[in-house]
């Protein structure tokens, strides 16, 4: 079986690239505003955030992203 790969771009520097699922991490809020996923740019190095709806969080998990849960303190 070969891995999982997923396309990703860059909105600094616009580059287009495939990352492995080691590289990317998925947080999963309460809210559609505080779930999403983040990768580092391979060629500009900047720290990317972009935000996840359900398909890409069930993309995601499915691929062996790693995962975070977050929690709500009240």
């Amino acid at each position: 079986m070969s891995p999982v790969v997923f396309r990703a771009g860059c909105p600094d520097c616009r580059g287009r690239f495939e990352l492995a699922a080691s590289a990317l991490r998925l947080a999963i809020g309460a809210s559609s505003r505080t779930t999403f996923y983040s990768f580092t740019c391979p060629e500009c190095g900047v720290l990317v955030r972009k935000p996840a709806g359900e398909r890409i969080v069930e993309l995601l998990t499915g691929g062996g992203v790693r995962t975070l849960r977050l929690h709500s303190t009240l």
